[in-house]
């Protein structure tokens, strides 16, 4: 099958190369998946999970990419709840070969069903960003019904989902952005927005909880902005004061 490849970590991007590998066999619990859209961050090539596996040892040449859409081809021993020609999404392992490639060797429990409506694009785009969206709001930030949410970069790749998935929750959503993703934020769902190059951040008034993609000056005078027991998420660094 054809992959890109990765040898060379000091080459970065550079060092991506078209290249011929075996296709990949399912383990136990596996499935493999012919991939019909993948996803990647040039940041991979700054983990060392892309370069070696768990135990330290070099396992290049590596496939990079971890977020895909694609078909069932195959089945591993004792897998369950998937079948050969399901149409699925998913993540793939850090330390296993990616998803740069046209076939790829999954652990089961790490895709799910993709809908029929749901283009493989699309379904590619969603795992690390709607993962990072759920996680923050739910698992860290505790949102509830009711609640208000300040939500930076809202016509993001993360911020979008932050919005759309606060917005079924009940919560109300306070979108941040350029000018020019106004539109864009009001409709993935935003109640509102705030242009941060042209309108009082200050304005916003208090919110119960802020998810900051951006960091810097800004996260600081967000944190300013949030009720007593509310909650700053962030994915960009730790706040120099708790709040």
């Amino acid at each position: 099958m054809k992959a890109i490849v990765v040898t060379d970590q000091a080459a970065g991007t550079a060092g991506m190369k078209l290249a011929e590998r075996p296709e990949p066999q399912a383990a136990i619990n596996d499935v493999v998946v012919q991939v019909h859209a993948s996803g990647f961050v040039p940041t991979e090539l700054a983990w060392p999970s892309t370069w070696t596996d768990r135990v330290d040892r070099d396992r290049t040449p590596s496939i990079p990419g971890h977020e895909l859409a694609g078909v069932v081809t195959a089945l591993g021993y004792g897998t369950t709840g998937l079948s050969v020609g399901q149409r699925v999404f998913g993540l793939a392992d850090w330390h296993r070969d990616g998803t740069l490639a046209e076939y790829i060797a999954i652990e089961a429990r790490n895709v799910a069903p993709l809908p029929g409506d749901v283009d493989f694009t699309v379904g590619a785009s969603l795992p690390i960003s709607g993962l990072t969206a759920w996680q923050g709001l739910f698992d860290h930030g505790r949102l509830q019904a009711g609640r208000s949410v300040l939500a930076h970069g809202a016509a993001g790749a993360v911020g979008s989902m932050v919005t759309q998935l606060a917005r079924e929750a009940g919560a109300y959503v306070i979108g941040t952005g350029r000018a020019a993703d106004r539109q864009k934020a009001l409709d993935f769902g935003a109640n509102e927005f705030v242009d941060l190059e042209n309108d009082a951040l200050e304005d916003v008034g208090g919110v119960d909880l802020v998810f900051d993609v951006i960091g810097g000056d800004i996260q600081k005078r967000s944190a300013g902005l949030i009720r007593a027991g509310g909650t700053l998420v962030t994915v960009v660094g730790p706040p120099d004061d708790r709040h």
